[in-house]
């Protein structure tokens, strides 16, 4: 035993322990490409891949099923296994023989086929004998009859099946159909594809049937989401962060991969708080009298946003209020009058504002009616008196200022057991004096157009300035080289101006001749 016997063991496997002990991938090699080769036997449906009841084979000798390749070349019209054109025309019948065994065999010789039997069959009769028959009692005697039935042909009519020496035509790796993946759909894959979710299967218990039949029943098609043009980012909606989309695309391989940063868009409501810096004004008319009310649009701009578009809508028009306990609050908004209705203009909850500035305290404080944290809705409340508990609970949007005598009719109404007031308080209608939202719209619309022109103005002087650091064109050497003197055609001369002319060039005649000397 040697101090060192265990000095080269090492802590993994090696590569050549791993491709040579393990079974792992060995190195590719010429030697093993005939490892690749899948052979298809000769009594199997080149198409189908399974073994033939009513064969047919084309001129090249590949043999077929008769039903597969009338769909496939009614669906494709082309020749399975080479790829080119073909018709059914030019198929041929096979007649093969079978011996008491039930296996295939030559009716001249009587010799069964194997996987290296030399097999052809004759066009004309579509009869399939082994090749030493044809060669000896057809070939070497010339007798071009049929060995079965006697019917004339000729040596291009044999057909060679297979050939133990050229086995290349039963590669099913070079198959056209394989390489091109084109294959003839059964009724039953094509039913599922128009009905994907029938699920159909061959054969199931009554148990699976009962349950796919009220899947069937009861299933219901996602509806399709309504196609919205995608919202493109400008100087004033882009945020300072991008989407994110570029590294999700990165590290998800869910997601379709995205190559191009771009700026998160900012909500156009938010955008449009931005520019709001004013107070609202609305009045609610009811039957006791008007309540005027100022709204903190630049405070609290979501609450007020809702209860703006919601007067302005006439959302609140006869509505109750159904709610009064004295010394407390009076509660409305809801147009079912039961309490818990009521939704906000984005159909959904909208989360809490608070201010530490603003706090339930007088008489007269319009807050938001909630069922808990970022559930507001449609209803409000107005307090009789200060309420210091409901700070932090409720959003605080708006004071009354003007009708405190009115407010002061709607506490003294008498309630029931469950504060609902006995004499109905109703809000006949609410007008809405002062709406900086509509303002703030507007104004963010002319600042976009400003942008636009101020963008295309820019862009036209540049151009311009394109135009004029081109360098001019050279039409002649020396002096005038810039100029083109054939640019403006010569126009020409109107015949009373030609005439003029010439009476002008006679009349200023010389000194003539001698002849009248």
């Amino acid at each position: 035993m040697g101090k060192r016997q265990h000095q080269k063991d090492k802590m993994y496997l090696t590569y050549t322990e791993w491709s040579e002990l393990y079974g792992g991938k060995k190195t590719e090699s010429a030697e093993n490409d005939h490892v690749k080769f899948k052979r298809l036997p000769y009594e199997h449906c080149s198409i189908t891949m399974a073994p033939y009841e009513m064969p047919y084979c084309d001129l090249n000798g590949n043999v077929f099923e008769y039903e597969a390749i009338l769909k496939f070349l009614k669906t494709f019209k082309i020749n399975p296994i080479t790829g080119q054109k073909m018709d059914s025309k030019s198929l041929v019948k096979l007649n093969f023989y079978k011996n008491a065994t039930d296996d295939y065999h030559c009716p001249a010789l009587f010799k069964p086929f194997t996987k290296n039997s030399h097999i052809v069959a004759v066009a004309t009769t579509g009869n399939v004998y082994c090749w030493e028959a044809i060669d000896q009692l057809n070939i070497k005697t010339k007798n071009w009859k049929d060995l079965v039935d006697d019917t004339p042909f000729q040596r291009k009519d044999i057909i060679t099946i297979q050939d133990p020496q050229k086995l290349e035509k039963f590669d099913i790796s070079t198959f056209h159909h394989i390489r091109k993946n084109l294959r003839v759909l059964s009724e039953e894959e094509l039913l599922e594809r128009k009905d994907p979710a029938s699920g159909r299967i061959k054969t199931m218990n009554l148990e699976t049937k009962e349950t796919l039949a009220q899947l069937q029943k009861d299933y219901q098609p996602a509806e399709e989401a309504p196609s919205t043009s995608k919202r493109t980012a400008d100087k004033f909606n882009a945020a300072h962060y991008s989407t994110g989309a570029v590294s999700a695309s990165f590290t998800s391989t869910a997601m379709m991969p995205v190559s191009q940063i771009e700026a998160a868009i900012i909500d156009d409501d938010l955008v449009k708080y931005e520019r709001v810096k004013q107070k609202g004004y609305v009045r609610l008319n009811t039957n006791f009298g008007p309540l005027n009310i100022e709204l903190y649009c630049d405070q609290i701009p979501r609450a007020c946003d809702n209860f703006i578009k919601h007067c302005a809508d006439g959302y609140f028009n006869n509505v109750l209020f159904h709610r009064s306990i004295r010394n407390f609050i009076v509660q409305g908004g809801d147009p079912t009058g039961t309490g818990s209705g009521g939704e906000s203009i984005w159909g959904q909850k909208f989360e809490d504002e608070f201010k530490p500035n603003l706090t339930h305290t007088g008489r007269g404080v319009l807050s938001m009616a909630n069922s808990g944290p970022n559930t507001n809705g449609s209803q409000f409340f107005i307090t009789y008196r200060s309420c210091k508990h409901l700070d932090g609970k409720h959003t605080i949007f708006g004071k009354v200022v003007g009708g405190l005598d009115t407010l002061q009719k709607i506490e003294n109404i008498e309630v029931d057991n469950k504060d609902r007031p006995i004499e109905d308080i109703v809000i006949e209608n609410a007008q809405v004096f002062v709406n900086p939202f509509a303002d703030a719209v507007a104004q963010l619309a002319k600042e976009r157009e400003n942008e636009a022109a101020s963008v295309q103005e820019t862009a036209e002087k540049a151009e311009q300035q394109k135009r004029l650091n081109e360098p001019l064109k050279v039409y002649r050497e020396g002096v005038g080289k810039y100029l083109k003197l054939n640019a403006a055609p010569k126009k020409p001369e109107s015949p009373l101006l030609a005439a003029q002319a010439a009476k002008r060039k006679k009349l200023a005649g010389g000194f003539g001749d001698f002849s009248s000397w």
